[in-house]
């Protein structure tokens, strides 16, 4: 297991695999804990707003002694419309619909947690450009069941790669944790609480 300078074992609180490869691919080691928590909206939540809280519910479910916790939340936002994982196929052919040919926000919150030591966040913003989306596109991927748990109906690094107009911003963040962003908070050094 990898560790902090201050000794912290690096805890991902998160059962995404996608989030896992990722860290992976930048060299850490770490174990994998998933947060249970509650990712329904507040009413009237910002996009911005809910990742953020949802990344610090996770970090705090799973935050302990001699951890440093590294939890993430991912939304779509289009409209000001949070585009959360859809509930069923009509919902993703719902959510593909609004987002063919049209411009997109996706969010991600971090929150790094060290024991012992403040909270470290960011939230991350990419726009991403879809093609226009015929129907019957539409209904091959929802057939293919891959936009049934992603945010926003549709996984960048699978099928939906096809989709891409063009990419403004972090490319991993889309995919649900934006690495360039994530690994300095990861990496300051967390003061020890001792000295």
């Amino acid at each position: 297991m990898s560790h902090d300078p201050a000794g912290l074992a690096l805890i991902l609180a998160s059962a995404s695999p996608r989030r896992a490869d990722l860290l992976r691919s930048a060299g850490l080691d770490f174990a994998i804990e998933p947060a249970d928590v509650d990712e329904t909206p507040l009413p009237g939540e910002a996009p911005v707003d809910y990742v953020e809280r949802v990344a610090f519910d996770k970090a705090r479910a799973v935050a302990g002694a001699g951890r440093l916790v590294l939890a993430a939340d991912t939304t779509v936002e289009i409209d000001g419309e949070i585009l959360a994982k859809p509930s069923d196929k009509a919902d993703a052919r719902r959510m593909l619909n609004e987002l063919g040919g049209r411009e997109h926000a996706v969010h991600t919150g971090v929150v790094v947690l060290p024991d012992g030591a403040s909270a470290r966040s960011i939230v991350v913003t990419t726009a991403v450009r879809f093609v226009d989306l015929p129907p019957d596109v539409i209904e091959w991927y929802v057939a293919t069941g891959e936009p049934l748990d992603k945010a926003g109906a549709y996984a960048l690094q699978g099928r939906a790669a096809a989709f891409v107009e063009s990419i403004d911003g972090s490319v991993t963040n889309v995919i649900g944790l934006p690495l360039a962003q994530t690994l300095p908070l990861l990496l300051q050094p967390t003061p020890d609480p001792f000295s």
